[in-house]
């Protein structure tokens, strides 16, 4: 029995390794799923506050519901027959200029004038030859393959974006049954704090999701305002602007780095596409919307809907965006709002009484 029981440890132990190692692998080939369902629960914790708001309006549930989702869908609707034409439009345009920009970077162009003046050492002529003869000895075989990849990517995205929308659907009609059943399982002597905690996660989710979309939906309204209507007033003109100003409102949804990527990269948009001038007013308006909304708007948000400090968020978002990416980034912040929550009313107040 001695050495039986070694033995026997040892195989339960390997075992127990061995099972882990497959739930592991399962749940990494059905990552994409959990993504979808991630999103989904995080869209449908977003849309309760406002059905709870009718609520408390005297609205039944059930038409509460509707009224929030049928608004929801009109958004998304909007959103696609009324930007992504223009964006559409306005991508095909800026690819069919691409040849004029390349003319532009030849020694006789604008900016390869400017350039040459000012940075003689990039001699941008062999450059922009060296590009040319790159694309000629290009293996169009490949690059089909590559667009027909692209295309299966887009579709695939748009059929992620479908299964997204249908569980957001489901999970926001039946988020109070999903509750319920999963309080059920809590210990009843345990269930009035888990309830009390839940609640709160799921308020501080439900704001947090609303204000980040506020916060896309204004970029974007006044990043169309500004470069579509007040920069050409005053003889800057902005081309693609509602491209542009699509990119910001995307940018503004992401924590911490969409802003600033998205700024970064309009910028140089303009700049290839409209000049200095207008890259410049570009540049000075998206840095000072920038300070408006991490010194004003964003705190607001993150005080008043999540309750997290500000370096909590910092790092909460870059730990988030390292581990699964941009669905990380954006659950990270509430996952920190609801370890704050259950370390100042749980783990606190047992210390406390020792």
């Amino acid at each position: 029995m001695r050495i039986l029981n070694p033995f026997r440890a040892g195989l339960f132990a390997g075992l127990g390794v061995l099972v882990a190692i497959m739930i592991g692998a399962a749940i990494g080939s059905i990552g994409t799923i959990l993504t979808y369902v991630g999103a989904a629960l995080f869209l449908a914790l977003g849309l309760d506050p406002i059905i709870t708001w009718l609520e408390t309006r005297k609205v039944p549930r059930w038409a509460a519901i509707i009224i929030v989702l049928v608004a929801f869908a009109g958004l998304l609707a909007g959103l696609v027959f009324a930007i992504i034409p223009v964006v559409v439009d306005q991508v095909s345009t800026a690819v069919d200029a691409f040849p004029e920009l390349v003319a532009r970077f030849r020694a006789d162009g604008d900016i390869g004038q400017w350039i040459t003046q000012n940075l003689p050492w990039l001699q941008t002529d062999q450059v922009v030859s060296q590009v040319e003869a790159w694309l000629k000895n290009l293996d169009y075989s490949q690059i089909g393959l590559g667009v027909v990849n692209f295309a299966f990517a887009i579709l695939t995205g748009l059929g992620g974006a479908l299964i997204i929308l249908i569980l957001t659907i489901y999970f926001t009609a039946s988020v109070t049954s999903i509750k319920r059943a999963i309080y059920r399982l809590v210990p009843a002597s345990k269930r009035p704090i888990f309830i009390e905690i839940a609640e709160e996660v799921s308020v501080s989710v439900g704001r947090f999701v609303m204000g980040q979309g506020a916060l896309g939906l204004l970029n974007g309204v006044l990043t169309s305002l500004m470069l579509g209507v007040v920069f050409p007033l005053f003889g800057l003109p902005v081309d693609y602007w509602a491209l542009l100003a699509f990119l910001a409102m995307l940018g503004s949804m992401i924590p911490l780095v969409g802003t600033i990527t998205a700024t970064i990269l309009n910028t140089l948009l303009v700049l290839l596409f409209n000049g200095g001038p207008s890259a410049l007013a570009v540049g000075i308006y998206a840095v000072v919307y920038m300070q408006l909304e991490a010194y004003f708007v964003s705190p607001r948000i993150m005080t008043e809907a999540v309750k997290v400090p500000g370096p909590v968020v910092v790092i909460a978002a870059l730990a988030g965006g390292v581990l699964l990416g941009l669905l990380g980034a954006l659950v990270a912040i509430p996952v920190a709002a609801a370890i704050i929550l259950i370390i100042n009313k749980v783990l606190i107040p047992k210390q406390d009484t020792i």
